[in-house]
């Protein structure tokens, strides 16, 4: 019989489930162990943040630095300015909309504080990073813009094997114990009675970003039209079939061939297609880029805690780059984020295993918007080359 695939997604709905469920009479020494679990697959993740930033960034803009020059600059440029479009646009209308939609309530620090249980893990075992996230940042642009000048592949070949290391570590340790994880955080959650709030929000906040990523697709597929002298809704009703094969896949690498063959029925030369396509599906990332964005403002309401627009216009520019780093695999755009989340919002375990978990319940629409839009950017590509040629 074939084996039926349980995919993230179901596993983390089932963690949250489980973690809310089992917080209402687990005892306290069990509820303990999986905080002890909890503490040390954190300080697992603050040592390989920096480690993935470096083994995933530096090959990625060492990759960029090949093939078609000033082509792959100009659609490696458009990719980023819709990426940054995504994420202020984001901002502005979170910092309007969740005042109004979150309440008082709607606080991790909700519950008084004699209600509150406060419980801790057994021991911990300290896992000190090798260097710190902005180091690492740093020191990834510069080896990553090195090799993309450089004639030598000595030190690109040692860099691409230390990438496959780092997806290995995402692929068979990070992402399969995110939901023992995600059930841990819950389970303390609904413990020490700050549960109910947080799901109230999580609800609020999917259906306030899945309107957005229908608002931003209008936007890139009406400059688009604009752009390239075609009729926007017919452009985005070509490119529906890729926006519902990503929402089941949950993949932009996979959706690759509906894509191409999507976006070449909307008048997009085969040839450039072929080269736009499998590129925006690694460096354009309009969709995470708003769900990040927008997950980390609620989070921080609910923390209590000031949003600055001069602090977010950072972390998004910075995350603009980051995504170009995040590795195909569900999930992976937000492990490519947790280091800027840490190291530019401030957030600690907790609020990297919210996010993680308001994130990956939202990954297909993510997705499908990075797709869709892929086939945005290449009409105004095909454009833009038709003027030049």
């Amino acid at each position: 019989m074939k084996r039926i695939r349980f995919g993230l997604l179901p596993r983390i709905i089932l963690a949250i489930g489980l973690g809310v469920a089992c917080g209402l009479f687990f005892p306290d020494w069990l509820v303990r162990i999986f905080l002890t679990v909890n503490s040390l697959f954190g300080n697992f993740l603050g040592f390989i943040i920096p480690l993935l930033i470096l083994g995933l960034v530096a090959p990625g803009i060492a990759d960029l630095g090949k093939g078609a020059g000033r082509l792959l600059l100009i659609t490696a440029l458009l990719a980023y300015c819709f990426t940054l479009f995504s994420g202020f646009f984001t901002y502005f209308t979170c910092d309007g909309v969740y005042p109004w939609l979150l309440d008082s309530t709607d606080k991790l620090s909700s519950p008084s504080a004699e209600s509150v249980k406060e419980l801790g893990p057994y021991f911990t075992i300290e896992m000190p990073p090798l260097m710190g996230v902005m180091t690492s940042l740093v020191l990834a642009f510069t080896l990553g813009l090195g090799m993309s000048v450089i004639p030598g592949c000595r030190l690109k070949g040692m860099m691409e094997d230390f990438k496959d290391i780092i997806n290995l570590v995402i692929v068979s340790v990070i992402i399969p114990l995110l939901p023992l994880y995600i059930f841990g955080i819950f389970l303390n959650m609904t413990t020490s009675g700050q549960v109910a709030g947080v799901m109230g929000v999580f609800v609020k906040i999917i259906v306030v970003i899945f309107i957005m990523t229908l608002i931003l697709l209008f936007l890139q597929f009406f400059t688009a039209g604009l752009v390239g002298k075609a009729n926007p809704f017919r452009l985005f009703k070509n490119m529906l079939p890729a926006y519902m094969t990503a929402l089941g896949t949950q993949s932009s690498a996979a959706t690759i061939p509906v894509t191409l063959e999507q976006t070449v029925k909307n008048g997009v030369r085969p040839e450039l297609a072929g080269f736009v396509v499998p590129l925006c599906a690694t460096i354009h990332l309009s969709g995470s880029t708003m769900k990040i964005v927008a997950c980390a403002m609620a989070i921080m309401l609910m923390e209590g805690l000031d949003i600055h627009f001069g602090q977010f216009a950072g972390f998004i520019m910075m995350l603009g780059i980051a995504m170009v780093a995040a590795p195909g695999v569900p999930g992976g755009a937000i492990m490519a984020a947790l280091g800027l989340l840490q190291s530019m919002l401030g957030f600690d375990e907790m609020a990297q295993g919210l996010m993680i978990a308001l994130y990956i319940a939202m990954d297909s629409f993510g997705t499908a918007t990075n797709v869709t839009g892929d086939g945005a950017i290449a009409v105004i590509i095909n454009r833009i080359y038709k003027v030049k040629k």
